[in-house]
């Protein structure tokens, strides 16, 4: 059995042509992948566990049964967890076509953009921090729209 290290080095530096080097940069590139993959099933399983921590310790203290934090905040932590299953996919989409699903990528950024609002503290940011979120929700929903519409297009 041969070393995938030595194996990796002999293609990269293999006659030194162009189709041996990218062989073996696409190598790295699903290394990476599945490394990251990995690191974000850890990411959601600790996220999942604070929410469930954050949940419990919020029922049974006083006053039992119900959330002395706002809502607002039990939400937020729900879409940390939907931003990171969407970031998930988004690698999981890239190890199975080797392409970025732009779409899917703009559908993440629209996701955290509406965290941020739907959590948005008026009381700590001010009136041009909420100018620079309806920017950016203004900007990723017209990307959307665009590379929706060109999508269609292309599509048999």
């Amino acid at each position: 059995m041969r070393k995938p290290s030595r194996s990796f080095f002999k293609r990269l530096f293999a006659t030194g042509s162009d189709e041996n080097f990218l062989k073996a940069l696409g190598g790295v590139e699903t290394l990476v992948s599945k490394i990251l993959s990995i690191a974000m099933v850890v990411v959601l399983l600790v996220a999942v566990a604070d929410l469930c921590l954050f949940l419990a310790q919020q029922l049974l203290s006083e006053p039992y049964g119900s959330f002395s934090q706002t809502l607002i905040e039990i939400f937020g932590l729900f879409l940390n967890i939907l931003i990171a299953l969407e970031v998930l996919e988004n690698i999981t989409a890239y190890l199975r076509r080797h392409i970025v699903q732009v779409e899917l990528v703009i559908v993440t950024s629209l996701t955290a953009v509406a965290r941020k609002i739907i959590i948005f503290d008026f009381n700590k940011a001010g009136g041009l921090d909420l100018i620079g979120l309806a920017v950016a929700s203004l900007a990723l929903a017209l990307s959307y729209w665009i590379v929706r519409r060109t999508n269609r297009s292309t599509q048999p």
